[in-house]
């Protein structure tokens, strides 16, 4: 069925960055559909990829349209110690390696080959594991790992050194790296030499850092959250495919932003 929508904003806007706010596509993907006539504004087909939108018109994506878009691949991979999310040097296991057949959890008719743009949205070092999104998607990319991202991400962390309260608020706020001060964190102690970490920014190798800044050294780092995004019982080295669902989820907090 054809994706539909009103327009209810009180100002004319371009038809393109509607589609952006809206989290149906890029404004180059936008671009692309009108320059295919894919895209209709009240039963006209939209020719012109500066056309604006008025309050009450309701425009139209064709079915052709919907499968371009649904044929971008996005995906979740628990990633095992050992594999790196992407570039790897010789003789290493790179996180789209793990996507075939026998490794994949759940329904999915598609089987991600070589041809297939799937960088990682957020990456996770070689010594740590857990949820790793992979997508060509640019609109997800945004909504995971744009500037304006302001998506939680959550970590169960082991660490050997003494916890104390003075580095658990050290840890949520007051830290430095590269010189600049770090966003306020969530950390929870859960008992035994395990922390429950939650980060709204991902600088390089960020929670080992925080975590050598106040004498712990990490032994164990298992992300199990994007946002609304949950690891869940997907088993390592497993992956499954983002339901339409889980992608609006991840990219509705995003809508108002600019592409």
């Amino acid at each position: 069925m054809a994706w539909t929508r009103t327009y209810d904003e009180a100002e004319p806007q371009r038809v393109n960055r509607w589609l952006a706010q809206s989290g149906v596509c890029s404004r180059r993907e936008a671009e692309g559909l009108i320059t295919q006539g894919l895209v209709s504004i009240d039963g006209e087909i939209v020719q012109d990829p500066g056309r604006k939108i008025l309050t009450g018109q309701t425009l139209t994506l064709a079915d052709a349209a919907q499968e371009e878009l649904a044929s971008t691949l996005s995906l979740i991979v628990h990633k095992p110690i050992g594999v790196v999310s992407a570039h790897p040097d010789p003789g290493q296991t790179q996180a789209s390696d793990l996507l075939s057949r026998a490794n994949l959890w759940g329904p999915s008719e598609v089987i991600p080959g070589p041809r297939d743009s799937l960088p990682p949205l957020g990456r996770l070092d070689m010594d740590s594991r857990g949820l790793l999104i992979l997508s060509g998607d640019g609109v997800l990319a945004k909504a995971v790992i744009g500037p304006e991202s302001d998506l939680e991400k959550e970590y169960v962390v082991r660490v050997e050194g003494e916890i104390t309260e003075k580095k658990l608020g050290l840890l949520r706020h007051g830290l430095q790296l590269d010189r600049r001060q770090l966003r306020r964190a969530k950390v929870f102690h859960m008992g035994d030499q395990k922390l429950r970490i939650m980060l709204k920014e991902g600088r390089n190798r960020q929670i080992r850092r925080m975590c050598d800044l106040v004498d712990l050294e990490v032994v164990d780092l298992l992300r199990v959250r994007i946002g609304p995004l949950k690891l869940g019982n997907l088993g390592e080295s497993k992956w499954r495919l983002i339901t339409p669902a889980e992608r609006q989820a991840l990219v509705q907090p995003q809508a108002s932003s600019e592409d």
